[in-house]
């Protein structure tokens, strides 16, 4: 092998030397290095899920990948499952050891997005997911802000999240919920907490589906259920600098940004832990309030394409 070559766990690792992507401030062997330093947490949220990654190769913008390009090693276990956004079963990896980490670190697969339910209960989410996205990349604060409506709102109905950056510019609460949960009432319990938070603040914070609806508010995101995915926590994402999605505790989330953890600089904090595990309460009851409550919001999603159809034939007449 030469220089810019190596075996790790019987897995070839070629072309560290090269860039990662234009501004990452990292070489392909920072990320294998950084996956292999943080693998058994990162494994620990990725295994048994379905997982989709955003890969990024030489002089190509990123994609994302669904299902396993034919050259995957028999070694690395998939599972197939129904999409219904594109109609055909998908082969998905499930990531599940080292082997299979480093792998993918050579693939230039930078971004880690796990399903919310395992393999085996593709329908029963685990977690019940608030994304906060700010309305630019310097407006960290505010979704910090936003974040304390959405832990005020979790408190009023008896439920407790852990928090972490999402490694772009805003924040990802994570609920673990009690199973079995169906696919629907999480969804309508996520779009309930999202209304619940909204109300606490509106000049501050939005559930407003439509960019242009916003006005410049944080927007609170309650559409990731069902089959949606969110980035792993520790995942490296494809941003400047290469930042990592970091779990943070509630009172030091106000003292941090998220270039604070990077691939060059992530691992060293994480140590031997998993502060993402240490952080996550004990699984959690849905009450049938907070369900009810929720289905009598619309689905987001859909009530944004019937709003956009009708803006548009306004526009035309």
């Amino acid at each position: 092998m030469s220089g810019d070559e190596v075996e790790r766990d019987g897995v070839s690792l070629t072309n560290l030397d090269q860039p990662l992507f234009d501004g990452a401030d990292a070489a392909k062997r920072d990320l294998v290095d950084y996956l292999d330093q943080v693998r058994d947490p990162i494994i620990g949220v990725l295994r048994d899920r379905p997982l989709s990654v955003i890969r990024v190769l030489r002089g190509q913008p990123p994609f994302m990948q669904k299902n396993v390009p034919k050259y995957t090693p028999p070694w690395v276990r998939t599972v197939k499952l129904w999409a219904e956004t594109s109609k055909r079963e998908v082969s998905y990896a499930l990531c599940n050891d080292r082997r299979t980490l480093l792998w993918f670190a050579n693939q230039r697969a930078v971004e880690y997005h796990p399903a919310l339910a395992r393999a085996d209960r593709p329908d029963q989410p685990t977690h019940l997911v608030l994304d906060i996205d700010p309305p630019s990349g310097d407006t960290f604060q505010l979704a910090v802000r936003a974040a304390v409506l959405v832990r005020e709102a979790l408190a009023g109905a008896g439920l407790a999240g852990a928090v972490k950056t999402s490694g772009a510019k805003g924040v990802h609460v994570f609920i673990p919920i009690e199973e079995p949960a169906a696919v629907d009432d999480v969804a309508a319990v996520t779009r309930a907490l999202a209304a619940r938070a909204e109300r606490l603040d509106r000049a501050l914070a939005t559930t407003a589906f439509i960019r242009e609806d916003r006005e410049g508010k944080v927007f609170l995101d309650s559409t990731r259920a069902g089959g949606a995915t969110v980035v792993a926590a520790y995942s490296p994402r494809v941003r400047p600098g290469t930042p990592v999605s970091f779990p943070v505790p509630w009172d030091q989330l106000d003292r941090v940004a998220p270039s604070d953890f990077t691939v060059r600089t992530a691992a060293r904090l994480i140590a031997d832990g998993d502060p993402w595990a240490d952080l996550m309460p004990r699984p959690q009851r849905l009450s049938s309030e907070l369900i009810e409550e929720g289905r009598a919001i619309p689905v987001a999603r859909v009530q944004a394409m019937h709003e956009g159809k009708r803006r548009a034939r306004a526009r035309r007449g």
